[in-house]
């Protein structure tokens, strides 16, 4: 015990620097999406002198945050639902066989969590050619989908197996159906669960670039990591506007730091409901 309490401090201390330097960055970053180029470059530790939202104004409507933020909610939201109710479903079923085939899917579905995305890009994107879904939306939310599917799967899995079959066998003595069983009794009891997956889901989603890159040309059909890419290079040709950047940052960051705190506690709980049981 005496040789691991300076390993502990010292690794709290790290935590805490490490926590600390973050929200200096975060910091930072809200004031200087309230300056000017020039105070920026100038006084770059120093207060802002007005909190004029022409910064924000502009990284909105002139860099095409507003619209990349609007794609970005309706294609997270919907594929994160489509996911959850994919995946919840399939993790029941194979929580409760003890059959080899059940043995064998989950088993696929760990091994996708292994496989790099970069090594499948190249087929997906041959895939959504042939079926004219490159630089489209729809084409994004199928992909996202698909690449979500089984570290979803995986999580809901540990979930359902945590439930006791007692329930289940309770509804059958009851007269419901598998199918009735799932709806009116596991799937509220896997409510943690379920909500856990959405808001891992949504957070992934939302701060994906490379699917991005390479199936989406039209600067209208932007999400918000895409915005935010574009209008860094923009500003090599037309001159750096680091206000405008810091604000087209800020928007990028903020929503999924407000949700982490909103519900940061929710996902922790629900990441160890299902652990060990």
């Amino acid at each position: 015990m005496t040789q691991i309490r300076p390993i502990r401090a010292g690794g709290t201390a790290a935590v805490w620097l490490f926590v600390g330097f973050c929200l200096f960055a975060f910091a930072f970053m809200i004031l200087s999406s309230f300056k000017d180029s020039t105070q920026i470059l100038n006084s770059p530790w120093s207060l802002p002198s007005t909190l004029d939202f022409a910064n924000w104004a502009r990284a909105w409507d002139s860099a095409g945050f507003g619209t990349a933020a609007i794609n970005t909610v309706v294609l997270v939201v919907s594929a994160s639902v489509v996911v959850v109710g994919i995946s919840a479903p399939a993790a029941y079923a194979l929580s409760r066989r003890r059959t080899r085939v059940a043995n064998g899917l989950t088993m696929l579905f760990v091994l996708g969590l292994g496989i790099p995305l970069q090594v499948i890009v190249l087929p997906l994107y041959q895939v959504l050619a042939e079926i004219g879904l490159i630089d489209s939306l729809f084409g994004l939310f199928l992909v996202y989908v698909a690449t979500q599917l089984p570290f979803t799967v995986f999580l809901l899995t540990g979930f359902f197996r945590s439930l006791p079959s007692e329930l289940e066998e309770a509804a059958a003595l009851d007269g419901l159906t598998a199918g009735g069983t799932f709806f009116r009794i596991m799937l509220p009891l896997a409510k943690g669960g379920l909500v856990t997956a959405l808001l891992l889901t949504a957070i992934s989603l939302w701060n994906e670039t490379l699917l991005g890159l390479m199936f989406i040309q039209d600067t209208e059909k932007y999400t918000l990591s895409l915005a935010l890419i574009g209008f860094i290079q923009q500003q090599q040709y037309n001159g750096a506007d680091y206000g405008a950047l810091f604000a087209g940052v800020s928007i990028t960051i903020l929503p999924m730091l407000v949700l982490y705190a909103w519900l940061g506690r929710r996902i922790t709980e629900g990441l160890t409901e299902g652990v060990g049981k």
